[in-house]
């Protein structure tokens, strides 16, 4: 996981061209923007985290890095 990717993703994507990106991985599918990372596991991983802060800031009127601290409190959890 990159911040920067995912920072950039946020910056110029929409919500909608996201989850379409998303829905292209999933269905091993080449999304209509590039999506950096070193395989589809971390594309998709890049694409997944700038739709849960996108959300964030939309529903919570949160700035990006409150947003991104969420996501990575969230990660921690499900990894721990």
């Amino acid at each position: 996981m990159k911040m920067p990717v995912i920072r950039h993703l946020v910056e110029t994507q929409t919500l909608e061209s996201l989850m379409a990106a998303e829905e292209a991985i999933l269905e091993e599918q080449t999304p209509a923007f590039e999506v950096e990372g070193e395989d589809e596991g971390e594309q998709l991983t890049h694409v997944f985290a700038a739709i849960f802060i996108l959300n964030h800031m939309q529903d919570h009127k949160s700035d990006f890095k409150t947003a991104l601290r969420e996501y990575t409190k969230k990660v921690r959890v499900s990894i721990s």
